[in-house]
């Protein structure tokens, strides 16, 4: 596979996939990234981010059981797979050694 770039909003759901575990999908996804960054994200936006990084196959998902409070309507569940855990990794790698010349730079 080749190597995933990922933009930063594609991390941010890729780590808020990682803190949420088993329970990763649509809204506690957006809540988690809300809490987090103090400020609102839209849902079509976590949607859409999800989608692209299931289609570079960093994330996998499945679909859980119709609930009466939906309505009916099942959760789709994500989780982040292996490739998508290397790419994290290396994306934060990358922002931790741009972030460090520029903090030794300013220094």
């Amino acid at each position: 596979m080749a190597r995933a770039y990922l933009g930063e909003f594609e991390r941010t759901v890729l780590m808020a996939l990682v803190r949420l575990q088993s329970n990763a999908y649509g809204i506690p996804i957006r809540a988690e990234i809300s809490k987090r960054l103090g400020r609102d994200v839209n849902i079509g936006a976590v949607y859409t981010t999800l989608d692209r990084l299931h289609e570079k196959g960093l994330v996998s998902s499945r679909w859980g059981g119709p609930t009466r409070q939906r309505g009916g309507r099942a959760k789709r569940y994500f989780e982040i797979t292996a490739p998508g855990e290397q790419a994290l990794r290396e994306s934060l790698l990358a922002v931790s050694r741009m972030s460090g010349d520029w903090a030794a730079a300013k220094g």
